[in-house]
C-alpha cells in the first residue's frame, strides 16, 4: 500500500490553496474513478483533498430560467431531481445509463465530468500509452479497439471519454464553472477536454477545481439519451447519443442539438449533422444523410469500424422517436 495525507477543508479556497500548492496533490469526490486508479498503479497521488463536504452540492435555478448543478451533487440525487428530469430529460437519462445505483450513489457530477478513459491499456502500467506516460507510444493502435475512438483520434491516442453525463451537457451547452488561484472562469463542456496532447484530458490547470455546471435554458422540449453497449447491465458506450429536437408546424427542423459518445476523446457535438438538418423535414432519410455529414470524419480502427453504421442507425433511431407527434 501506497501512504497517502488525506485533508477536508471548509471552503472552495482552502481546497485550491492546498492542491494548487502541491504537484502530487489531486481532489477526492466520490472516488469511484480515482481511487480505482491508485489501486492499479496508474494514479498515485500524495495528498488527497475531499471536497465532499464543500458547499457545493445544491440544485438551484439560475436567472433566466436555467439551472444550476453544484459539483458534489451526487449523480443519483441529480438523476432524480423533478427539475432535471422534467426540463432536462436526456441529462437524467445519461446519469441513469452511466453506471450502476451502487456507483450512481457515490459519484458526483464534477467527478463525473474528469473521470479518466477506461482504455485497457491505459490502465495497464505495463503497456506502453501516451495517456500515462507520455512519449511511450499506443499499445491500443495495433491491439483490441472495440471501445475506440473512431473521431478526432491520432497516432498518439485512440482512447475514448467515458462519460454519458459529458455527453448530454455537450448536447445541452451546458457551462463548467470553476474556482483556482487567480479567480473563478466559466468553461463551456465543449471546450473543456483537450486533444492534441493525451496526458492532458482537460484544461483545467493544476488545483483548478469545479464548483458547478451551468444548463441553460433548454433549446427543445424533446430530448432524449440513448446509450449502445455489450450487456444491458453496467457497461460503458460502445455509442451513445444524446439528442434535442424542436420541430417548425411544417414538419421541417427548427432546431436540433446532437452529440455522440464512445467515438472520440471528449464528447463529439455533431456540428455537421445539426447544420444538415436545421430546415430539412423531419423523416429517416434526412436524419441519417445528417448522421453521414458528420461521420464522412471518422477513420474507423481495425477492431471497430461496425461504430460508423452503430452510430448513423443510433441518431436516426434517436431522432425519429422524438419527431413522433406523442414524443416528449
Amino acid at each position: 500500500m501506497n501512504p497517502f495525507g488525506y485533508e477536508r477543508p471548509a471552503d472552495a479556497g482552502a481546497a485550491v490553496a492546498m492542491v494548487a500548492s502541491r504537484a502530487d496533490a489531486a481532489f477526492l469526490g466520490g472516488g469511484t474513478n480515482l481511487v480505482d486508479l491508485m489501486k492499479l498503479g496508474v494514479a498515485g497521488p500524495a495528498l488527497l483533498v475531499d471536497v465532499t463536504a464543500l458547499p457545493l452540492d445544491r440544485i438551484e435555478p439560475l436567472p433566466g430560467g436555467g439551472l444550476r448543478i453544484g459539483a458534489t451533487v451526487r449523480n443519483a440525487d441529480a438523476a432524480a431531481d423533478p427539475v432535471v428530469r422534467r426540463r432536462y430529460p436526456m441529462l437524467a437519462r445519461a446519469l441513469l445509463a452511466g453506471a450502476s445505483g451502487q456507483v450512481r450513489n457515490m459519484a458526483t457530477i464534477g467527478g463525473n465530468l474528469l473521470q479518466r478513459t477506461r482504455c485497457v491499456y491505459f490502465q495497464d502500467v505495463t503497456l506502453a500509452c501516451n495517456k500515462r506516460e507520455p512519449g511511450s507510444g499506443c499499445a491500443a493502435l495495433h491491439g483490441y479497439t472495440r471501445h475506440h475512438a473512431i473521431l478526432g483520434a491520432s497516432e498518439r491516442c485512440v482512447a475514448v471519454h467515458p462519460s454519458d453525463m459529458a455527453v448530454a451537457l455537450a448536447a445541452l451547452d451546458a457551462v463548467v464553472r470553476v474556482q483556482g488561484r487567480s479567480g473563478e472562469r466559466a468553461i463551456p463542456v465543449a471546450d473543456l477536454y483537450t486533444g492534441d496532447e493525451p496526458e492532458r484530458d482537460t484544461v483545467l490547470a493544476h488545483g483548478e477545481l469545479i464548483t458547478a455546471i451551468d444548463l441553460p435554458e433548454p433549446a427543445a422540449a424533446r430530448s432524449s439519451y440513448r446509450k449502445v453497449r455489450d450487456r444491458a447491465s453496467y457497461a460503458f458506450a460502445l455509442v451513445s447519443v444524446a439528442a434535442a429536437l424542436d420541430l417548425a408546424d411544417d414538419g421541417s427542423v427548427r432546431d436540433v442539438r446532437i452529440a455522440f459518445g464512445g467515438l472520440a476523446h471528449r464528447p463529439w457535438r455533431a456540428t455537421r449533422a445539426e447544420e444538415a438538418l436545421r430546415g430539412a423535414p423531419a423523416t429517416d432519410e434526412s436524419f441519417r444523410t445528417a448522421a453521414d455529414a458528420e461521420l464522412s470524419a471518422a477513420r474507423p480502427l481495425r477492431g471497430n469500424a461496425f461504430k460508423v453504421p452503430m452510430a448513423r442507425n443510433t441518431l436516426t433511431a434517436v431522432l425519429r422517436d422524438l419527431a413522433r407527434p406523442d414524443a416528449r
